[in-house]
């Protein structure tokens, strides 16, 4: 079974800076794209950024690009997303999302939130004015 822990999330400032972790368990090896996503009360879940658990490309959304950072560490089955210069609009519940080997991928899904396996439990991060 598959376990998706998020952890980091809080109360900062904007401009401050987060660092985010999702440690994974279980079925990690069966893993091929790992994700974020985060949602604010009343709006729909969105895409923020993914990575590649083999390495290789990382994909952000243009709301976060040049501010987060998406990183693995395959050894500690974690996943880690560098937030700096928050804003208050980047207020939201964070989750961390994985998408099975086994599933059929195609391009441009990794921002899909319907295509994603598993998912942990979310992680709030708050940015004040």
């Amino acid at each position: 079974q598959v376990q998706l822990v998020e952890s980091g999330g809080g109360l900062v400032q904007a401009g401050d800076s987060l660092r985010l972790s999702c440690a994974a368990s279980g079925r990690t090896f069966s893993f091929q794209l790992m994700g974020w996503f985060r949602q604010a009360p009343g709006k729909e879940r969105e895409f923020v950024a993914a990575i590649w658990w083999s390495g290789g490309a990382k994909y952000y959304a243009d709301s976060v690009k040049g501010r987060f950072t998406i990183s693995r560490d395959n050894a500690r089955s974690t996943v880690s997303m560098q937030m700096n210069s928050v804003k208050p609009e980047d207020t939201a519940i964070y989750y961390c999302a994985a998408i099975s080997s086994s599933s059929p991928y195609y391009s441009g899904d990794y921002s899909r939130h319907e295509k994603y396996d598993y998912w942990g439990q979310g992680t709030q991060v708050t940015v004040s004015s």
